[in-house]
Parts: structure tokens; C-alpha cells; sequence
């Protein structure tokens, strides 16, 4: 059977049926329910990274060994884009060699388009400037796998309105029930593109959302409180006194006040101390380690559903 080639540059292109797809799979995969199979056998993916990366680069590139690819790995200087080729260009040879390009970028989102308007190669945004979004689906199958579903969870982001804030804002409101409430500092919130997005999508599925720049009157009896480092990888900030704007927003075990049963997760690296204290990351209520190994799980079930061999799930 002919294999099919789908991208992922935003996780507006997953219908909602793809959505829980990947994370239903994702859970699978993450909980040993997933038959051990070989289901990429004589695919190759190629891993470019023109920024630093820990766990996405390599969740994709042992995620897509376990499914039975072979991978070529790109660094910042390997590629012609540094003597001038242009992006699209390259993006247009590689598709003459490659099955899956995963790739993460300080470009802007656009510049996606054409290399996932090729046929024959599938490509995955690990990162753009405006969207995380396979740490979006990281996140989803986190809460899956630990609360057996997502719907109807009440979660609390405090941080920057960064690329994962507005992945997790773009995935999350599309379960029906669930409350997302964002705090972000002064200026450091989502953009209106996305905010009014995540608006659309929270009404259309029956979810909440909002977004406030203030830690006052928390909400209460939430299941996960999330945050993200403070500088987020490749940008910098407008203001050289950006931490003082910052410093109201830092996890503490305060947040705990109202919600003791609220799970943390954080998308790491973390900086102790900054965005987060170190007893609630290294605490008992801390899954930042099972996020992080759950990118790997996140990487697999993407990976198998560009190539069309997604199981669907169960409904």
C-alpha cells in the first residue's frame, strides 16, 4: 500500500479527528500498548536544526529509529541556505530524497508553506517562531496519559505568550469542557492572530479560554498548572527590564493554595529559580520528566501519521 505524505506546520492542520488521533496514539505508544512494529521501514527522515535542541531533535530522530527509518541529521551550517540558495529551493531538492523533513526554524511560519506543498515529502515544524506544535501534542498525551482524558481539565498557563503558549493555547481549546486560563506579563502575551483563534476554537468546542496579564485572583481546583522558561530559545526581549515584568509571574508553591491536586508540567529546559521554584519542578506533583519522555512518544505518533499509518482511535 501506497504510503501517504501529510504535514504538520500548525496543529490547524489536523481535523479534530487527527487531533485525538496522534494522542490517542501517543498514549499507546507512551504506555506499551502499542504493537512493536516497523512501520516507517525504508522511509528516510531528515532532522534539520538551525537552532539548539535537547529533547525534540532527538525524540524525532530516536522516534523515527524505533519506527524503523533510517535518518540524515542537518545542523545550522550544513545546508546551501548559508551561500544563498534560496529556502524554497532547497526545500524542493530535499523532497527529491527524503520522506519526512523535521525541521526547526527562527523563520517565521510562512516560510513552511512550500516544503510542505511537496508531494513526496512530508514536513513537520519542530518549532517556528510563531508555533510549537508537536509540543502541543507532547502536552495533550501528558494530560491523557495521566488523567485518562483531556476533556474537561482546567489548566492554568503562567509565562511568556510564546510559541509553545500558542500551541498549547490552539490544541487544548478544541476538548470539549476544558478551561484554559492564560497569565501572561504586560506585553509578553499571544498575539491577537492567535488569541482570537483559540477564542474561535474554544466556542465552536464548547471549552474556555482567556488570557489575562495579572496573577490576581488565580482560578481555583486546577488539575494542571503549566510554564515555560523565560527566554524563550532564539528570541530576545524588547525591554532590557523584561525580568521585572516577569518576576510577579514565577511558579511558586503558592499556586497549590487553592488547586493541592494540580499536576505541574513545564516544557523544559527549566532555570530553577526564574520562571519556576525548584521544589515545585523537582516535587512530587511535577511531570516534566514524563513530558520530556513523552516527546519521543509525541515524535513517533506524528512520524506515523504524516506517512498515513496512524491507527485511528477508538470513538
Amino acid at each position: 500500500m501506497e504510503r501517504e505524505y501529510r504535514s504538520l506546520v500548525s496543529t490547524d492542520d489536523l481535523s479534530d479527528s487527527d487531533l485525538r488521533d496522534i494522542v490517542e496514539r501517543g498514549v499507546a505508544h507512551a504506555t506499551g500498548r502499542a504493537a512493536r512494529s516497523l512501520p516507517l521501514e525504508g522511509d528516510v527522515v531528515g532532522v534539520f536544526f538551525e537552532m539548539t535542541s535537547t529533547r525534540t531533535r532527538t525524540a524525532f530522530s530516536a522516534g523515527a529509529l524505533r519506527l524503523g527509518a533510517q535518518i540524515v541529521p542537518f545542523g545550522p551550517g550544513d545546508l546551501q541556505t548559508n551561500t544563498g540558495e534560496t529556502f524554497d529551493d532547497t526545500g524542493r531538492v530535499l523532497a527529491r530524497m527524503l520522506d519526512v523533513m523535521v525541521i526547526r526554524t527562527g523563520r517565521t511560519q510562512d516560510s513552511l508553506a512550500a516544503w510542505a506543498a511537496q508531494k513526496n515529502m512530508a514536513t513537520v515544524n519542530a518549532m517556528t517562531q510563531e508555533e510549537h506544535p508537536t509540543q502541543a501534542l507532547t502536552d495533550l498525551i501528558t494530560m491523557q496519559a495521566r488523567f485518562g482524558t483531556v476533556e474537561g481539565l482546567r489548566v492554568c498557563y503562567v509565562g511568556e505568550g510564546n510559541n509553545t503558549a500558542a500551541a498549547l493555547a490552539l490544541a487544548l481549546t478544541r476538548f470539549p469542557g476544558v478551561v484554559l486560563e492564560l497569565r501572561t506579563p504586560p506585553g509578553y502575551g499571544l498575539s491577537a492572530k492567535v488569541r482570537a483563534r483559540a477564542e474561535a476554537l474554544a466556542t465552536a468546542a464548547g471549552s474556555s479560554f482567556a488570557e489575562r496579564h495579572d496573577m490576581d485572583d488565580l482560578p481555583q481546583s486546577l488539575d494542571v498548572v503549566y510554564t515555560t522558561r523565560w527566554q524563550t530559545t532564539g528570541t530576545t526581549k524588547p525591554s532590557a527590564d523584561w525580568r521585572q515584568d516577569f518576576a510577579p509571574f514565577q511558579v511558586t508553591s503558592r499556586l497549590w493554595e487553592d488547586s493541592p491536586q494540580a499536576m505541574f508540567m513545564h516544557d523544559l529546559p527549566a532555570h530553577r529559580g526564574e520562571e519556576v521554584t525548584a521544589d515545585v519542578l523537582d516535587g512530587p506533583m511535577s511531570m516534566a520528566l514524563d513530558q520530556a519522555e513523552n516527546k519521543m512518544h509525541s515524535a513517533m505518533a506524528v512520524l506515523e501519521w504524516c506517512r498515513g499509518v496512524c491507527p485511528k482511535a477508538t470513538r
